[in-house]
């Protein structure tokens, strides 16, 4: 029987052994920035995106929705709960009666219209700080990965 190898947990869980330290780390940070700018409005940047990948769509299936946010259905209904609760969000009836769909309403709409400057503020001083070709760079090596560890289908 073998030895366990040795792990020097402070050393191990330092950001240029973790990968998902480093990114949640900056994650965390980059949320602050657009959290800051949409907070006049009382929206964070998960509400913003929500709201705007339904503009313009007609009512879907919550499970559509999940799949297309990248999100597992529990997750995305406890997210969409206080923008129900706002009048952003509208639970409906989906094709099938059994089926729920979420549509944006007038109020949801407008809320995200209202955002679109805050938000495009955000993004210009996240580019202004970190600098506009190493943002290019960022999203490009983000879409690559995403890509290579996406779910095998």
């Amino acid at each position: 029987m073998t030895e366990p190898s040795k792990i020097d947990l402070p050393k191990d869980l330092q950001p240029p052994q973790c990968t998902l330290l480093r990114l949640r780390r900056t994650t965390r940070r980059v949320t602050q920035i657009y959290d800051h700018h949409l907070a006049p409005l009382g929206l964070r940047i998960t509400q913003y995106s929500l709201l705007g990948n339904l503009m313009g769509q007609p009512p879907m299936p919550i499970g559509t929705f999940a799949e297309i946010m990248g999100m597992d259905r529990t997750t995305l209904t406890r997210n969409i709960r206080p923008l129900i609760r706002a009048g952003w969000i509208d639970l409906v009836a989906g094709e099938d009666r059994r089926q729920r769909a979420i549509a944006l309403t007038a109020d949801g709409k407008a809320i995200f219209r209202r955002a679109v400057p805050l938000w495009r503020q955000a993004e210009s001083d996240l580019r202004a700080a970190v600098g506009a070709d190493a943002i290019s760079q960022l999203q490009h090596l983000l879409d690559h990965s995403l890509e290579r560890i996406a779910p095998q289908a």
